[in-house]
């Protein structure tokens, strides 16, 4: 495998985890269940660690198809510009949800108003994880260009 093979298999998690962490919060609020709500912040906590990794992997992506032809530098770079930014807010994410974890687990009386903060702001990085995902796919498919 290259650098591309482990980019690809790695690049979608960051994305998908705010998702389903979403979802889960979601649930968590509607069914008023601390338990899923914990479960949340540790799938919140596990996509910042996935965009780490998808991070880590992308120099050696681009190294690989760089030298394909039609590939575009100028892609590359815009895809890069907003990964870095979407990694950035999903460590953000994943710190805010151990903050989130602990004042749930203590039971502390501000444990909610943090819990609308992880989703709303959980809202927000999904934008940034979409607009990274599509640059990232017009690297290689015309067709969503």
């Amino acid at each position: 495998m290259n650098g591309a093979h482990y980019h690809l298999v790695l690049n979608h998690l960051p994305i998908i985890m705010p998702i389903i962490g979403l979802l889960v919060l979601l649930g968590g609020f509607i069914i008023k269940s601390e338990i899923v709500k914990r479960t949340a912040y540790c799938i919140f906590i596990l996509g910042a660690i996935t965009a780490f990794a998808a991070i880590a992997t992308g120099d050696g992506a681009e190294d690989v198809v760089k030298h394909i032809d039609g590939i575009s530098k100028s892609l590359i770079h815009e895809h890069e510009e907003k990964a870095e930014v979407f990694a950035l807010l999903s460590y953000v994410l994943g710190i805010g949800s151990i903050a989130a974890l602990w004042s749930n687990w203590k039971k502390k009386s501000y444990a909610n108003y943090i819990a609308l903060a992880i989703l709303v702001y959980g809202l927000a990085v999904l934008y940034f994880g979409q607009q990274t995902g599509t640059t990232g796919g017009e690297i290689r498919h015309s067709e969503i260009r």
